[in-house]
């Protein structure tokens, strides 16, 4: 199961095993074998079940889809997909393989229920069974299906690759609460927070019809979150797990700046009683189950979701992200970059630059131009900084936590001539850090902007001069 249920408690609720269960569909008082008798068509016999799954009667749908297959339109491509779609949307993965597994056959059916089956079993964490699954597949020898195919093949690769969940068993004299994982959605960029007078000038305004995207924390194949560690030493910061948070923190203020879309950064914290709330990285990749569960606990849902992984091989730096559409739960694209750290920013910026030509991204007309970065690869630190002492700003994280807090200021203070939005991001942060008592870069030159003046008078004009004012 996903990192969700092995740190929430939450449990998915069995399927009764090879139990059926006398009901009766959405189609008036008739019971499902006398609709089939009196010849009642396939489509409105599916629509019915899908009312069942979206009223969480489950045991109902079931009974569906059964009679389905068990009729002469149990060997139709188009219904096997249409099942295994409706199931996989609402994250009853089992089913799927319970149902489809036994009856499907990719020359007759096609590609689609293959891959709606195939990320059943990667959900599952049944290796074996998706690398056959992804066998079948490729040996259709479609060319259009190959990108998709290489990273259902990387998603399998790293779920062997990965170590056991680590067990989330209080240790001994450690209070018996289980250590709970949360998730945190930053719906605005992180800078902005502390200049809401100034929200005319530096959000766009938002109308009509939006694309719902979350970006999700990247998973760190191979790391294990320690629940029960203590010790809130200072530690050094650590690159990869800084990444794993700046990126999606990056792309979703990027797509903030954009008329279409309404976009949220979803970060993890993990808590228990007795235990200081920290940040956590995730040691495998977002399963359907855990993309479910983040479109449950978003408020309107969303359209789209952005995940990935993030590694280091052979001393290069490698990510991989996927866009996932919520409709059916299908990854529809994915995006690879790698660097060293003298490539970091050309890297980052195609990654940045691939995105948004996917999705369609277009500026927004606001009083602030949204530009993206020179030096992205600075950007996601700034990022990541500002996040840390947000949530230590909004009593979420305590001030310990924080790796490196005199030195990330002034490395965000350095930064802050080279545009607007870096302006923008050490105001913010010089005005918490204040807040929080922490000594920091006195006087800071800004980049040249009305707008950072402004803003400067908003935070306290002791955190930086712009030049000429």
């Amino acid at each position: 199961m996903g990192f969700f249920n092995r740190f929430s408690g939450k449990k998915t609720e069995p399927a009764p095993n090879g139990a059926v269960i006398p009901t009766e569909a959405s189609l008036g008082s008739t019971p499902t074998s006398a609709v089939a008798a009196a010849g009642v068509g396939v489509k409105p016999r599916l629509a019915a079940a899908r009312e069942k799954v979206e009223a969480k009667d489950l045991p109902a749908a079931l009974v569906i889809y059964e009679e389905i297959l068990a009729s002469g339109a149990g060997d139709r491509a188009d219904v096997l997909v249409a099942i295994s779609g409706d199931m996989g949307s609402h994250g009853h993965v089992a089913e799927i393989v319970d149902l489809i597994a036994p009856r499907y056959d990719a020359d007759r059916h096609g590609p689609a229920t293959g891959l709606n089956l195939l990320q059943a079993y990667l959900a599952l964490g049944n290796t074996d069974a998706a690398q056959h699954v992804l066998d079948i597949l490729f040996a259709l020898n479609r060319p259009e299906l190959e990108d998709r195919l290489h990273g259902f093949s990387n998603a399998i690769a790293e779920l062997l690759a990965a170590p056991e969940p680590a067990s989330t068993t209080p240790a001994e004299g450690m209070p018996g609460d289980v250590p709970k994982l949360g998730l945190i959605t930053i719906s605005k960029p992180i800078w902005f927070y502390g200049l809401e007078p100034l929200a005319a000038q530096i959000l766009p305004p938002k109308e009509g019809r939006l694309r719902r995207i979350a970006f999700a924390q990247l998973a760190l194949p191979g790391r294990a979150a320690n629940p029960t560690a203590t010790d809130s030493a200072v530690k050094p910061a650590d690159e990869l797990a800084r990444l794993s948070r700046g990126l999606p923190l990056w792309l979703a203020e990027t797509f903030y700046f954009s008329p279409s879309y309404a976009p949220v950064a979803a970060i993890a914290l993990m808590s228990a009683a007795g235990m200081e709330s920290r940040l956590v990285d995730f040691g495998a990749e977002w399963s359907v189950e855990n993309l479910r569960q983040l479109v449950d606990t978003t408020e309107g849902g969303l359209d789209y979701i952005v995940s990935g992984a993030l590694r280091v091989v052979a001393g290069d730096y490698e990510v991989r992200l996927r866009v996932w559409e919520v409709k059916s739960f299908r990854e529809r694209k994915t995006f690879s970059a790698r660097w060293t750290p003298g490539t970091a920013d050309e890297a980052l910026g195609k990654l940045h630059a691939d995105v948004r030509a996917y999705m369609e991204w277009s500026p927004a007309s606001a009083a602030f131009a949204y530009t993206v970065p020179t030096q992205p690869r600075a950007w996601l630190d700034t990022l990541d900084v500002s996040l840390g002492f947000f949530l230590v700003d909004k009593n979420v994280l305590p001030l310990g936590q924080l790796p490196l807090i005199e030195p990330d200021i002034k490395a965000v203070a350095a930064r802050a001539a080279s545009g607007e939005a870096a302006s923008l991001a050490f105001l913010t942060l010089r005005a918490r850090a204040a807040k929080l008592g922490v000594t920091a870069t006195a006087e800071t030159e800004l980049a040249r902007s009305p707008l950072a003046h402004e803003a400067m008078s908003v935070v306290g004009p002791a955190a930086g001069r712009v030049p000429g004012a």
